[in-house]
């Protein structure tokens, strides 16, 4: 299915549905960040704003970013703070947002339906301010040679979502070529995933100083 079809289609279930990635996604970008303040915070595909909710409490500004107008209607259901300001935009165009305007990139649980990473982090390497940071939450390329995709029931059948693979090194060498620094990576499991290979991947790029 297109992806931004099925993401209006699982917009009104998306966070009553089990999705054990999605709860993992939440708790380790809260662990990641949990005693960090920012000035400005772009968020790439914020969904129903599960992590919106957060960023509002550590950012002075967040500008949350979807393609999906049903993500976003519930994401402004849900975030009633006044220093979030939410816009429908296909990442893989330039970004409404100045350059060197962001002190905190995020972007969580997208780039498995984007093909072009070279484009996202030339956008965001352009964004991102000196000193800057992109937090990248991912399944995990484990997962994904296993055959898991992103999906979602509907009338008892299971639909999945478009996705690409990205490995490791795709990730690390499209910061690189942007000349982004690898400040931290993780491996996450969630509780349930004992024996398991880790469901998600984290990565923090930052851009130096000049």
């Amino acid at each position: 299915m297109n992806i931004q079809n099925a993401y209006n289609e699982w917009s009104d279930i998306y966070d009553t549905n089990e999705n054990l990635t999605r709860d993992l996604d939440s708790n380790v970008t809260r662990n990641l960040l949990a005693n960090r303040r920012f000035d400005s915070i772009l968020e790439l595909g914020c969904g129903t704003g599960k992590n919106t909710v957060f960023f509002a409490q550590i950012g002075e500004r967040v500008h949350a970013l979807d393609f999906s107008e049903g993500m976003i209607q519930k994401a402004r259901e849900k975030v009633k703070a006044g220093n979030v300001r939410f816009e429908t935009a296909d990442l893989t165009k330039a970004w409404n947002c100045e350059s060197g305007s962001c002190d905190l990139i995020s972007c969580n649980l997208v780039l498995e339906h984007i093909e072009d990473l070279d484009h996202i982090f030339a956008e965001v390497a352009r964004a991102l301010q000196p000193g800057g940071s992109f937090l990248v939450n991912e399944l995990h390329p484990f997962k994904q040679y296993g055959g898991t995709k992103a999906r979602f029931e509907r009338a008892g059948k299971s639909v999945e979502v478009e996705a690409f693979v990205h490995h490791i090194s795709d990730f690390i060498h499209a910061a690189f070529d942007q000349n982004l620094k690898l400040i931290q990576f993780d491996e996450h499991w969630h509780e349930q995933d004992q024996g398991k290979p880790p469901r998600l991947v984290s990565f923090i790029f930052g851009r130096p100083q000049p």
